[in-house]
């Protein structure tokens, strides 16, 4: 996923050269994952990546501060749930940088961030339902077949876009699947 959200990211901000990842640390397993399959991405695209980990909320404006001083290009949102649930209080730290941002949740986009891909979330809970009711049914667990997500949505914020000044290759508009305007 890293590799595609970054690739489809550096397509919309072609000029990227310094990552920079706001999440959860210590102690996140999915930043964690996240920050450590953004930083193999990064370098096999070339470009610098500069993890700001936050404890708490409060500690959101000192990240993006770091952001700032050390020049970085755009931003990653971490889907965990401290920063992917707060993005009212994200989103204006990103709109003062002026910088593009990315996430991997729908809701990201839609709130604000300039672009989101990720596996549909409501299609995985569909699969966990039909999961849990083989279950109740009697299905043994183990004998249920391990399925990976299938269905992927790509989201552009056109706003976000505008306000940026980033103009959105034709290619890009027809594989989103949601455009926000």
């Amino acid at each position: 996923m890293a590799q595609k959200r970054l690739g489809l990211f550096k397509q919309l901000v072609p000029g990227l050269t310094r990552l920079g990842m706001i999440g959860p640390e210590p102690g996140s397993p999915l930043a964690a994952s996240e920050r450590d399959a953004l930083r193999k991405m990064c370098a096999q695209f070339g470009f610098d990546f500069r993890n700001y980990g936050v404890v708490g909320l409060d500690d959101l404006e000192g990240a993006f501060a770091s952001a700032r001083r050390d020049d970085v290009d755009a931003f990653f949102i971490s889907g965990e749930p401290l920063t992917s649930t707060n993005m009212s209080r994200v989103i204006p730290f990103i709109a003062t940088s002026e910088k593009p941002s990315f996430g991997p949740y729908l809701e990201m986009a839609q709130a604000g961030l300039l672009m989101s891909y990720s596996s549909d979330l409501s299609d995985g809970f569909r699969h966990a339902g039909l999961y849990a009711a083989k279950i109740l049914g009697g299905a043994k667990p183990g004998d249920l077949p391990i399925e990976q997500a299938s269905k992927f949505t790509f989201a552009i914020n056109i706003k976000t876009a505008r306000a940026l000044g980033i103009s959105v290759p034709p290619t890009l508009l027809a594989l989103a699947d949601e455009m926000i305007e």
